[in-house]
């Protein structure tokens, strides 16, 4: 590999890494509220955050790409309190991943707190510990699987993004070049060799990420 191979490989697990721990954050409490809420609002909520699963990536960037430029409402705020602007910045492309992987986060921690039911929670209660005692000494062990998902699925889609990252960060060596950017750079250029071996590696990482899917699957089977 190239030296800007190489850096944009290393970009790519930066910001895969940054964003899974970030989404890790934020998907969790939603995720417990989907699981455990029965409001009205919960449809339209849980249609918000999988709304990533349906757009397409150029779409969620292009909106993206207005909100923080510096005639959008995020643009402007981040440059009156000095954070200058995200688009075409790598903080830019970490906003688009988190909203861009949103789901794959969600999803997973959600499904894991609904299969888990409420009777753990409920005995943790007659013994009179308090809330965070049984969300984090009950739920999240037996949603354990369930975050393991949320981690693998959450850093891999985000390696694999192409139309976010190019609509939000451009292709700006060593700030938003990420492999699948650099992939599209050796094609357009007939570079085949370099092309292949960025290519194969990513083949070889979904792969990899399917087998932990599947390995985390019969874990979890009874």
């Amino acid at each position: 590999m190239t030296p800007s191979d190489l850096t944009a490989v290393w970009l790519t697990l930066k910001l895969a890494g940054l964003t899974t721990l970030i989404l890790l954050l934020i998907a969790t409490p939603i995720a417990w509220w989907l699981a455990r809420t029965r409001s009205f609002w919960k449809r339209p909520v849980a249609a918000v955050v999988n709304l990533p699963l349906v757009l397409p990536p150029t779409v969620l960037g292009f909106y993206l790409l207005l909100v923080m430029g510096p005639e959008g409402p995020v643009g402007q705020l981040t440059q009156a309190i000095g954070l200058g602007r995200l688009p075409f910045t790598f903080w830019g492309l970490v906003v688009g991943s988190v909203l861009f992987s949103f789901p794959f986060a969600v999803q997973p921690i959600q499904n894991a707190f609904e299969a888990m039911g409420e009777r753990p929670m409920e005995v943790a209660a007659t013994l009179r510990a308090g809330f965070r005692d049984r969300f984090f000494s009950v739920a999240v062990p037996l949603a354990k699987p369930g975050f393991l998902t949320a981690i693998v699925l959450a850093f891999a889609h985000t390696v694999g993004e192409f139309g976010v990252v190019l609509m939000l960060g451009g292709n700006i060596p060593g700030e938003t070049q990420v492999v699948s950017v650099a992939i599209y750079n050796h094609v357009e250029a007939m570079e085949y060799g370099p092309a292949h071996l960025l290519a194969g590696t990513m083949v070889a990482f979904s792969f990899l990420v399917l087998l932990s899917l599947n390995l985390l699957g019969r874990r979890r089977a009874p």
